[in-house]
């Protein structure tokens, strides 16, 4: 870069854009990077402010912002997304598809640890729609050194920093679980409210038992249902720590692997994460019947798309697992699970 006056710029290659900022109205490029200064351009240049400009003279050993950011969407973006051109010297990150979000959290912050280098991003396992805005990157100067990028490139490495799982086609098999359902004393509204949230998901209900609070005939449906082709277990009921509440150890008598039965979420606490070969069984507590977000809609999400969950995962939600309950939801685009 050199530095003239804007006056002497006609005839000269801008190497960055300028912007324009109109309070309330609009902020936006008025000249790109690249454009040829002309003689009338250059009282509209004064006005902006830019009584100097840089233009570009080729070096060598500098990248452009543009050239930089443009290796840096190269080192973040994996599957499931799509890169904006360049502007302002940044690039962005948009969501191809429905699925949830997935970081490598290690490398993102090697990354960011390089100086006058940045992303930024969405929280990971954050649910994404079609054409969300995953991430920012930029470079803080308008040129920087090429031995910077090859950092940025060794702290990466060769996958990815950034992708987009999409929802598996699950199968789901619900357990209904308490004597007061099972005998008709009471009606089942838990089942239809999470009908309704699995289809967040695009998941579809094939299967539906209800029992008593009896051991081995959870058990059993749960079994069966596996047996049947489900590749999502879930049950409703029984979970909490009273006498009459079987069915945490009816998933385990199912011959199960437990990852936790207890979890650092209000609400939510009371929730029961376990594979039964590679299904997951999700024993869900009464609060995903009433609450407006619990620990199912932290979880499901990884769920939904094919993600293991394990104990380090639930451990880690204690930090931001308290839902403040607002009298307006904003999940995801809240503190909840982050």
């Amino acid at each position: 870069m050199r530095l003239i006056d804007t006056k002497d710029a006609a005839g000269h290659v801008l190497c960055h854009d300028i912007t324009v900022i109109i309070r309330g109205e609009k902020k936006g490029v008025a000249f790109k990077k690249g454009h040829i200064v002309t003689e009338d351009d250059i009282p509209e240049l004064l006005k902006l402010g830019k009584e100097h400009l840089y233009i570009w003279e080729k070096d060598e050993n500098m990248y452009h912002e543009d050239e930089a950011a443009a290796i840096l969407r190269d080192l973040c973006m994996g599957e499931g997304m799509h890169a904006t051109a360049p502007s302002e010297g940044k690039i962005e990150l948009i969501a191809d598809l429905d699925g949830i979000l997935t970081i490598r959290r290690d490398a993102l912050h090697r990354l960011n640890s390089i100086d006058q280098i940045m992303v930024a991003s969405r929280h990971g396992f954050t649910p994404v729609r079609k054409g969300d805005k995953l991430a920012g990157t930029r470079v803080i100067p308008l040129v920087i050194e090429k031995r910077k990028m090859e950092m940025a490139r060794e702290a990466v490495g060769d996958t990815p920093i950034l992708s987009v799982l999409p929802y598996l086609p699950l199968k789901a098999g619900i357990v209904t679980t308490g004597s007061e359902v099972y005998t008709g004393r009471i009606q089942d509204t838990f089942t239809p409210v999470l009908v309704e949230k699995l289809k967040e998901y695009g998941i579809e209900v094939v299967a539906h038992r209800l029992c008593s609070d009896d051991r081995g005939m959870i058990t059993q449906a749960l079994l069966d249902m596996k047996q049947e082709g489900c590749t999502l277990l879930l049950t409703t009921g029984g979970m909490s720590v009273d006498p009459d509440d079987k069915t945490p150890a009816a998933i385990r008598d199912t011959g199960c692997r437990i990852v936790s039965y207890g979890a650092p979420v209000l609400p939510g606490a009371m929730m029961m994460v376990a594979y039964l070969g590679q299904v997951p069984i999700l024993g869900l507590p009464g609060c995903v019947m009433y609450a407006k977000r619990t620990i199912f809609d932290l979880l499901m999400p990884r769920v939904a798309a094919g993600v293991e969950i394990t104990r380090d995962d639930i451990v880690s939600l204690g930090e931001g697992g308290l839902c403040l309950n607002c009298p307006v939801c904003t999940y995801p685009n809240c503190g909840f699970g982050k």
